[in-house]
């Protein structure tokens, strides 16, 4: 059962691949917003996945973040993701990211449990139209 409370924390080094430079999204070599945001999503998935019915998934819907704090290559950033309210099949999260110095983002994310196989057969139907 997911309950408001649940929590999860993903922790990455922060790597050259990892850099606004590298993934297209600056010219920067700092973390890339996209990959926080990443980092932030892996944790809410996380949060919930041992709690998920077998055959079912959780897919991000929305995500509202802010990146407060740039961080260099070489440092370690972390991402938590906690259970704010579960509404039927949305569950939402307050996620919040940090450095060796800090906080360096905060926001909002909603997920939705679905059906994994209803969801792709659904997806991939759009290649038949």
């Amino acid at each position: 059962m997911i309950e408001v409370g649940m929590t999860y924390k993903t922790t990455i080094k922060v790597e050259k691949k990892d850099t606004a430079k590298e993934v297209g999204s600056g010219t920067l070599l700092v973390l890339a917003t996209p990959k926080m945001i990443a980092l932030m999503e892996e944790s809410a998935y996380k949060a919930i996945a041992s709690e998920l019915e077998e055959g079912t998934s959780s897919v991000g819907t929305l995500m509202n973040v802010k990146h407060i704090s740039a961080t260099p290559v070489g440092m370690e950033v972390y991402a938590t993701a906690t259970v704010t309210n579960v509404d039927g099949r949305k569950v939402e999260f307050l996620v919040e990211a940090f450095d060796e110095c800090g906080k360096i983002g905060e926001g909002t994310h909603e997920r939705f449990i679905v059906y994994e196989n209803k969801f792709v057969e659904k997806t991939y139907s759009k290649l038949n139209k």
